[in-house]
């Protein structure tokens, strides 16, 4: 038997039981509910099932935000980062198998061999410029933490009503997770967002980032979050009493530890190390940049990735694929060459009042030590192809993958190099055609570490989804290795933001 809920119950629902499995659904009205993923029918609907009902339940995916498949962890995780970029965005793991000049093969362990238009498809990155895939997300929101500042005692139970203005509040406000974002909506700010884990000594840091009303955003990595101990026998400082002021960088010490901080405005960006020590001293350097000018508008979004050696103190920041800047500490802090914590990672704060800010699809992977990408060289009329030593590149066109072998023909002749060799290639822009725009009704399946792929469901089973693609056609994809389904998705800047989301 199966049983139609409408929305209305569903928030009663969700207030009374207190079975929890791992399979998660969110709504488009902000309501969740655990139970276990069975399959999508007709409709479409998704088809649901929980312990504590007699029958399974049907929801319209057109009332569903998104399914989180077992709790954001998948099955098993896709073994290659090795990937194909289309023009729309869908990002497809797998190995490259062939290419020619109409198109190129994808060899992928949950949807089979794929074809693809050579027209249709902008990169192809055989061995990415990152190496192990250590986060990606936010897809579980208990993996988080945050602090502030001004609350040492940490955050306290959510206030009743709004503080009136000049009023002292009764504690933080937080981040607001949606969906698979973190947003900071408030007038206020102070309050940082964390991730606590084994963050590589050479590592990338990806994000997308949103942001309203002129952008002032602090990025913490190779944080180790150490807290200021007080001298013995001092007499206990209250942080109250040196309230958080937007703005003031001294506070970030305090946040996050010993640490490399960028902090990112529209027009120019700077770095700082900031270090703790046991004498409940905190200190804040400035590391000097030869050009530090970014054009980012009071409101728009963009794609960040910064890339350190905690060892080295190189560091760079490339903006939408494109160079920005590059440090290189000459002075690096004891503790961010020593120090081996278990618990280093990364963190955001906003640190301006009335700026809103969104950060999703985060991920952390290993760094190879290249310093440039194939991306940010993409002309209109050449494929750029870069190796993996992080030094070579060539131009040209790209005419065939043969026997393991990537045949280039450019300005200064004909090379062929092995496809284990080559980093990423990145096609002539002239040689694409326009993506199209997204249709109403299609859904996002997000794959681990990552990758995502775009089309109208068809049809599910708890294993197995069919899907049409306006890319490929129909094809028949496995969930093994699937973190969400995505129903709702959005490219408007501003329509996920709806804190009650």
């Amino acid at each position: 038997m199966r049983v139609r809920l409408s929305i209305v119950f569903l928030v009663s629902l969700v207030g009374t039981l207190e079975a929890v499995s791992a399979d998660l659904l969110r709504f488009i009205n902000g309501d969740q509910l655990h139970g276990t993923f069975q399959g999508i029918n007709v409709g479409p609907q998704i088809i649901w099932q929980r312990e504590d009902l007699a029958g399974d339940v049907e929801f319209k995916t057109t009332d569903v935000r998104h399914l989180v498949l077992n709790g954001g962890k998948s099955n098993k995780s896709l073994a290659s980062l090795s990937h194909l970029a289309s023009i729309n965005g869908d990002r497809f793991l797998g190995t490259i198998s062939s290419i020619d000049s109409e198109s190129i093969t994808l060899t992928t362990p949950y949807a089979g061999v794929l074809k693809f238009p050579r027209s249709q498809v902008a990169i192809i990155a055989p061995s990415p410029v990152g190496g192990r895939i250590f986060y990606h997300g936010p897809f579980i929101e208990n993996e988080w933490q945050m602090e502030n500042a001004s609350f040492p005692e940490g955050f306290l139970a959510p206030q009743a009503t709004p503080a009136k203005e000049g009023a002292d509040p009764a504690g933080p406000e937080p981040w607001v997770f949606s969906g698979s974002s973190w947003i900071w909506p408030h007038k206020s700010s102070g309050t940082s967002l964390i991730h606590r884990f084994e963050m590589p000594d050479r590592a990338v840091l990806r994000f997308d980032l949103a942001w309203k009303n002129r952008l002032s955003l602090a990025v913490a990595f190779q944080a180790d979050f150490a807290q200021a101990q007080e001298e013995k026998d001092a007499e206990p400082k209250d942080r109250r009493a040196n309230r958080f002021v937007p703005g003031d960088s001294s506070a970030l010490p305090l946040l996050f530890g010993n640490s490399y901080v960028m902090h990112i405005f529209p027009n120019h960006i700077m770095l700082y190390r900031t270090a703790v020590n046991g004498d409940a001293v905190t200190s804040l350097e400035r590391v000097q940049v030869s050009s530090n000018n970014l054009r980012l508008g009071d409101t728009g979004k963009a794609t960040l990735e910064i890339r350190s050696n905690r060892l080295s103190g190189r560091i760079s920041l490339f903006i939408n694929d494109e160079f920005a800047a590059q440090w290189s500490d000459q002075v690096i802090p004891a503790k961010l060459i020593t120090d081996q914590p278990a618990k280093r990672g990364f963190g955001f704060v906003v640190q301006a009042e009335n700026t809103s800010v969104r950060i999703s699809d985060i991920i952390v992977a290993e760094w190879n030590g290249m310093p440039d990408s194939a991306r940010s060289l993409q002309v209109d009329d050449q494929d750029i192809v870069l190796l993996t030593n992080g030094t070579d590149r060539f131009s040209g066109d790209v005419k065939s993958l043969e026997d393991g072998k990537l045949r280039l023909v450019g300005k200064f002749g004909e090379f062929l190099f092995p496809l284990e060799e080559v980093a990423e290639v990145r096609f002539a822009k002239l040689s694409l055609v326009a993506p199209s725009e997204q249709a109403a009704g299609e859904t996002v399946i997000r794959f681990s570490p990552i990758g995502h792929i775009t089309g109208k469901i068809l049809s599910s089973d708890r294993s197995n989804l069919r899907l049409r693609s306006a890319l490929l056609g129909d094809l028949s994809c496995s969930l093994e290795s699937a973190i969400m389904l995505e129903f709702q998705p959005s490219n408007n800047l501003i329509d996920d933001w709806n804190s009650e989301f």
